[in-house]
């Protein structure tokens, strides 16, 4: 009996540490599992993290140079930064910066084809100047050769009776042409002589006449 007692007993010892190990052992998370899903979510979360970081800045270097370039106009258009009464003195928006942006480089082109025109004007001066930079010297030269060349000029008033002559013949048209019934006929009829009686030909046919005249009364 006394045997069989420590035999029962130790066998009820060995079941329950068995029913303790089971127990526990089902208590116990599955470790291999659970490392595996450790290990790979924080690497997914990590990825996305990055690409999330990487856009986030992408994004900043984007708006950074976009204001950056407003604020490059804003120092190089000088009518970005004279004041506007108009919005007193609140900061400009980017339309209104793209606005005057505009508005000033369309200036710059006016002024530049404007400067072009002067540019050419001038060059034409400069050409019509050594021209007459040429004649002159041609003169100068001939003169020089001929030294008696101009002992027969006309005196002055023979030149006085050419200019009195060319003046007579047109204020004879004149006179007959124009209107001084008020100062509006008169500044209409004035503008029309003009056009009508100082063309090149016709002032050319009357210098012609004034001096074959002068010409028959000298010789």
């Amino acid at each position: 009996p006394a045997l069989f007692m420590e035999n029962a007993r130790k066998g009820s010892m060995v079941s329950r540490a068995n029913s303790i190990g089971s127990t526990s052992a089902s208590s116990v998370p599955n470790t291999d599992d659970e490392d595996s899903d450790y290990h790979q979510e924080p690497y997914k979360e990590s990825y996305k993290d990055r690409r999330r970081r990487a856009h986030t800045q992408a994004e900043q270097k984007r708006r950074d140079a976009i204001k950056k370039g407003y604020d490059d106009l804003q120092a190089i258009v000088p009518t970005c930064e004279q004041q506007d009464f108009s919005i007193g003195s609140q900061k400009l928006s980017k339309a209104i910066v793209l606005q005057k942006t505009i508005d000033y480089i369309q200036f710059l082109h006016k002024e530049k084809k404007k400067q072009e025109e002067e540019v050419s004007t001038l060059r034409k001066d400069a050409m019509a100047l050594k021209i007459m930079k040429v004649n002159y010297e041609q003169i100068v030269k001939a003169h020089q050769d001929n030294p008696n060349e101009g002992k027969d000029q006309v005196s002055d008033e023979v030149k006085f009776n050419v200019f009195q002559g060319i003046m007579d013949s047109l204020f004879q048209s004149f006179n007959t042409s124009i209107s001084v019934t008020n100062f509006q006929e008169l500044s209409a009829c004035v503008f029309s002589w003009i056009e009508e009686h100082c063309k090149p030909q016709t002032l050319r046919d009357i210098v012609i006449g004034v001096l074959h005249q002068l010409k028959s009364q000298l010789y």
